[in-house]
């Protein structure tokens, strides 16, 4: 995280993640940690008041800068994503966007519940011009050694060829800031790599992206996002959905079976240890806590969301991913693209 001459006021649901208020706030503490006397932020912490005070008072808070707004309410993974919209307006997650819609804050950043993320923020916020459907987007690791970007990721269970088409452009305007690449290569998932190849949806967005003036690779298959064919993965949300999970589960199989092995006998437990560290490095390309957390591209504003389960350091990078976010003026950039497509 480099430093920057802007200073920004972010908002943090500290009651929406799985481990909440405590790897938020301390998330929090480790951010200012950092950057020290040259941080260039502010933060307005949601929730209960009482909570997160008798959490704070754990921390020396010198060079913290922050503000408590009091939230009664908490939105719950378990909770309907529209009916909590309509119950719970005392809640972190609806305050917190309310706070963004009135320009009170430049970013809003929860690892709460997704779903309502999502409704309240296309409610709330509204969407970008040029934006039928706001998206969610993660990075994947590859080959290559440059990230491959998977949009959409669950946001979207039914899509239309426009909404994967305005996905296609949001992504590409998104991981060219982030990664400076100037024209990234887009690719849409499929079941060949033919033109001919999928469903109606698949075949239309096809031609769509092959009219327009952007990177279109053409059609991809799901063995080509490790290779790093791709710099932005297309689909809808129920597939996208099920690569992350299936992902997110490949690397804890992948340390059950490593233990596995060390534990059959002492010669093997000594090869794993000798190549632990390379290992280490390995598995840290699979880990959603280097990235934090992912905009939720397409809506009025900046609303970052993160995993349920987010440790510190994954709020800490968030934090630091929601002002690259805003310094990088995303959204702006978004309109553009989609105005120029």
């Amino acid at each position: 995280m480099q430093y920057t001459t802007n200073y920004f006021k972010i908002a943090i649901d500290v009651m929406g993640g799985d481990f909440a208020p405590v790897n938020e706030i301390e998330g929090v503490i480790k951010a200012f940690e950092v950057l020290g006397s040259k941080s260039n932020f502010e933060v307005v912490l949601i929730g209960k008041e009482g909570i997160i005070t008798s959490h704070l008072n754990k921390y020396n808070l010198s060079n913290v800068r922050y503000s408590i707004i009091n939230a009664d309410e908490v939105i719950t993974m378990k909770d309907d994503a529209t009916s909590a919209l309509k119950s719970k307006k005392n809640s972190s997650l609806y305050i917190g966007m309310e706070l963004l819609r009135n320009k009170q804050v430049d970013a809003f950043l929860s690892a709460g519940n997704t779903g309502a993320m999502l409704s309240t923020a296309t409610i709330l916020l509204g969407r970008i011009k040029g934006v039928s459907r706001p998206t969610i987007g993660t990075f994947f690791p590859t080959m290559t050694g440059n990230p491959t970007l998977i949009v959409d990721v669950g946001a979207n269970v039914d899509c239309k060829p426009r909404f994967l088409f305005e996905f296609a452009i949001m992504g590409a305007e998104y991981y060219k800031l982030m990664l400076g690449v100037e024209k990234p290569k887009i690719g849409l998932l499929n079941i060949g790599e033919e033109d001919s190849k999928g469903n109606e949806v698949s075949l239309l967005t096809n031609k769509m992206l092959k009219e327009v003036d952007v990177n279109f690779h053409g059609n991809i298959e799901g063995r080509d996002i490790f290779k790093g064919v791709v710099d932005v993965v297309v689909c809808d949300g129920f597939t996208g959905n099920i690569i992350l999970k299936f992902a997110e589960s490949f690397l804890s199989f992948f340390k059950h079976k490593v233990k596995s092995y060390a534990d059959k006998s002492l010669i093997n437990k000594l090869k794993v240890l000798s190549i632990k560290p390379t290992l280490k490095d390995i598995m840290k390309e699979f880990d959603y806590q280097e990235y934090g957390g992912v905009p939720l591209l397409g809506v009025n504003g900046i609303v970052m969301i993160s995993h349920g389960s987010s440790s510190p350091k994954a709020i800490k990078n968030m934090i630091f991913r929601t002002i690259e976010v805003l310094e990088k003026d995303l959204n702006k950039n978004i309109e553009i693209a989609l105005a120029n497509k």
